[in-house]
């Protein structure tokens, strides 16, 4: 197997780190939010919360492509590093109020600085062609590591900071992303041959790639919108409260992770991905039209979330994986720009709409739409080509 070159070990460690804190920094207010939000002026109303939560998904999904379209004309670094300083004012601006609204306003302040599609041309910039895809897979685990992360530490933040500190932890986790970028990512020659100019029109006419791009944005409009409900419900039916959710949280995380890894293992060592696709939509489905009926049982909830978290995990890995293999290489870089957009999106429609349903519904009402979701996605998912 060829070896990753010690300058592109290095690139490709710093960039993964870079994209981990910053999606770590955005995920830590997902899992507590709902509950914590309630401290706050407007924070008992749901649709104001989700929009709050939401709020950076919907102008990341906007400035993704415009902002990796700026890196190329000006540079990654100097696109990175702005990006990276509306991420910490976004974060001072949540930290400094004590209003839902103004939340919303930092959130999309944050999300203006969206470099994913950035970061991942700097993987490029700084790889060959024969090891890229080892490289792109640590950005890749890396957003799972990161929300496995913000499951545990965001209700200790909350527990001992109030929702003030988490704001400020998340502020210094965008000024830590700040340093790699400016300082520990080494410079890296672009090589004017590899760009090759494709249009939207070559992702949106690829059938396959359109059902991944949806895929990704049900997965996150589905997770966004659990987690409307779900810190509320673990309160009930277990009393816990923003400080103490860590503790049904870890050990979910860290169940759904064990149960994962063989699940990929064979799908990798079989090539078995559109199988494992299905299965996987398949068990978020069943899972999510269970819960209305789980959820007098607090065990029986947090099976289902174990159950929940190996199915999305399952997802989060394998999806990416999947655009970089059926994307010809004329385009990948414009396919997975699209792909992150989509998820952006996702993440914005959940937070919103999650609300609004958890208002009009409660958390059954929630479970119920994501139910749905997930089974138009497993209709569009079955007609997906196998991938070698």
């Amino acid at each position: 197997m060829l070896r990753l070159t010690p300058l592109e070990r290095r690139s490709s460690i710093a960039l993964a780190t870079l994209f981990a804190a910053r999606m770590l920094g955005l995920f830590l207010l997902t899992p507590i939010f709902a509950v914590a939000a309630r401290t706050l002026a407007g924070g008992d109303d749901p649709v104001r919360v989700g929009l709050a939560l939401g709020a950076y998904g919907l102008t990341q999904a906007v400035m993704q492509i415009p902002l990796g379209m700026a890196s190329d004309r000006y540079g990654r670094r100097p696109v990175i590093v702005f990006g990276m300083l509306l991420f910490v004012a976004g974060g001072v601006i949540c930290a400094l109020t004590n209003d839902v609204d103004w939340v919303t306003v930092g959130r999309v302040i944050q999300g203006i600085g969206a470099v994913s599609a950035a970061i991942t041309a700097w993987i490029a910039d700084a790889t060959r062609p024969e090891v890229r895809t080892r490289a792109m897979a640590m950005v890749g685990g890396s957003i799972g590591v990161s929300f496995a992360l913000s499951l545990v530490l965001s209700p200790m933040l909350v527990g001992a900071f109030g929702l003030s500190g988490l704001f400020w932890a998340i502020s210094l986790l965008g000024f830590v992303c700040l340093l790699i970028a400016m300082f520990f990512v080494p410079d890296v020659p672009r090589s004017e041959a590899d760009i090759v100019q494709a249009t939207a029109h070559d992702v949106l006419g690829h059938r396959d790639l359109l059902r991944l791009n949806f895929g990704v944005f049900c997965l996150h409009f589905i997770l966004m919108s659990l987690f409307m409900v779900a810190p509320g419900l673990l309160g009930r039916l277990g009393g816990y409260d923003s400080a103490t959710l860590w503790q049904v949280y870890l050990p979910v995380i860290l169940a759904s992770f064990v149960l994962m890894v063989p699940a990929v293992f064979y799908t990798e060592t079989r090539k078995a991905h559109k199988p494992a696709l299905e299965w996987a939509v398949l068990g978020l489905a069943v899972v999510l039209g269970a819960l209305p009926w789980l959820t007098d049982s607090f065990w029986l909830v947090v099976l289902a979330f174990v159950a929940f978290f190996v199915a999305f995990n399952i997802l989060e890995a394998l999806q990416p994986s999947l655009v970089s293999r059926v994307a010809p290489p004329a385009y990948k870089g414009l396919a997975l720009g699209f792909y992150n957009t989509a998820q952006s999106l996702g993440v914005f429609a959940g937070g919103v709409l999650g609300g609004i349903l958890a208002r009009s519904g409660g958390a059954s009402m929630v479970f119920w739409a994501g139910a749905m979701l997930a089974a138009v996605w497993l209709y569009t998912a079955r007609g997906f080509k196998e991938a070698h």
